[in-house]
């Protein structure tokens, strides 16, 4: 799927550019270099991916075909959350501990933003909190088992919630239940992506935007090529998960089936006051949906409710985007039917087929770093350190990721589409029955 003609409306009107000042564009690379490793993506796996090579005294260069944090990085919903998509297929397939190793490297992944915050003093709004609502007694139930579970097999504490509780929690009717965890937390994304690329160019980070790879010559020293120049270097890492062959199919085009684009939708109030948007969520905190077809949504830090949802597996933009997602947002909280919607947007991100994620090599000096699966806030992070850790040698911990088996979707882009529409339909229909 080429998505590079489809998003100018979904970017032109996201609160997240407008409420941030980017520097000027990095220039474009216009000439041949030699790095040790080139990155490609300019998003958060390739960005920390970049800060983790460079602080261990790699030369880096990091390709990105528009600008920093242009793709999901700078348009996601802004929850930092422990653990993965869905657990399922890390704990049929590994055992106890394997995935308890893998668990508690989501819980490294979320300390290692909060530390990333403090040491480069990134002003990206941070707050601690997160709300998980059901909003059946049957899916409350399941969320109840599932926190236990939690407990018992990766010693990880969420504070269950019951229905008599859950109005203290949330000012809304819709929730049977739900379950609270204190370690995770929500930020703007944007700015988030920004520092860390300022921490890279600090670091000694070589960024170019504007920076297309058009494909890769593969080889004991690999060469990433663009229209103006091209990097040799001794490993690479791709980090441009749904958008890496968009400007070349000689770039990895083996990896196009292991994941695909998913649309996924937002929109911003305007701000309220803010004693009102603390009455909203206690703690301040994000919170989602356990259903299949999922809402999430969080205050922001000038006190706007930000409300996403409206997943689109046929990659096609709503039909009338702010009324669609307004009336989403009111049948959580029908209180805010005075106020102002004056921001949409949305943008694709990557799954994989069993929404775990997927890293990997290609070659033995060509990494890969995709399948996040809607968790990129934090995981990205911890991507970025355990590719960093391969490329020194150590190479355990990326491998642990590594044996997780995943499946490709269907063949062809109009099958695979097809294939999760009609996926989504059945789930849809489950939750209705």
């Amino acid at each position: 799927m080429k998505h590079k003609y489809k998003e100018t409306q979904l970017t032109k009107d996201s609160f997240y550019e407008a409420s941030v000042k980017r520097q000027p564009p990095s220039p474009a690379l216009d000439s041949d270099i030699t790095v040790d490793v080139c990155v490609v993506g300019g998003g958060l796996a390739g960005l920390c991916s970049a800060l983790e090579l460079a602080e261990r005294g790699y030369s880096v260069a990091l390709l990105e075909a528009q600008l920093v944090g242009w793709g999901a990085s700078g348009r996601n919903g802004g929850q930092a959350l422990v653990g993965f998509s869905s657990d399922e297929a890390i704990e049929q397939q590994l055992p106890l501990e394997e995935g308890k190793r893998l668990w508690n490297m989501t819980v490294e992944a979320m300390q290692l933003m909060r530390d990333r915050i403090k040491k480069h003093d990134i002003d990206c709004e941070f707050t601690s909190g997160y709300l998980s609502v059901a909003v059946t007694e049957k899916k409350a139930r399941e969320l109840k088992e599932w926190t236990e579970g939690l407990q018992q097999r990766y010693n990880y504490s969420m504070q269950s919630i019951d229905r008599n509780q859950i109005g203290d929690w949330i000012q809304s009717d819709r929730y049977c239940g739900g379950a609270y965890d204190a370690n995770s937390g929500h930020a703007h994304p944007l700015k988030y992506t920004l520092g860390i690329a300022a921490a890279a160019r600090a670091a000694g980070v070589q960024i170019f935007e504007n920076t297309a790879v058009t494909g890769i010559e593969r080889g004991a020293a690999p060469v990433v090529k663009t229209a103006r120049g091209n990097v040799r270097c001794n490993f690479v890492v791709l980090a441009g998960n749904v958008y890496l062959n968009e400007y070349g199919d000689t770039v990895a085009p083996e990896l196009d089936k292991r994941i695909m684009s998913v649309g996924t939708y937002i929109v911003a109030t305007e701000p309220m006051d803010p004693a009102r948007a603390q009455a909203l969520i206690k703690n301040r905190a994000a919170a989602c949906d356990t259903n299949f077809v999922l809402d999430y949504f969080r205050p922001t830090g000038d006190n706007r409710m930000l409300f996403g949802g409206r997943v689109s597996y046929s990659t096609a933009t709503p039909i009338n985007l702010v009324g669609s997602m307004r009336t989403r947002m009111l049948a959580v909280f029908p209180q805010l039917a005075d106020l102002a919607v004056p921001y949409a947007w949305g943008g694709f991100v990557d799954i994989s087929m069993n929404r775990a994620p997927d890293f990997g090599r290609i070659e033995n000096n060509i990494y890969y770093l995709q399948g996040f699966s809607g968790h990129g806030l934090i995981l990205t992070g911890i991507a970025g350190k355990v590719v960093a850790e391969a490329i020194a040698g150590q190479s355990e911990r990326f491998d642990a990721f590594g044996r997780i088996k995943h499946h490709n979707f269907p063949s062809g882009q109009i099958m695979r589409t097809a294939a999760q529409v009609l996926g989504m339909w059945y789930y849809q229909l489950k939750e209705i029955l």
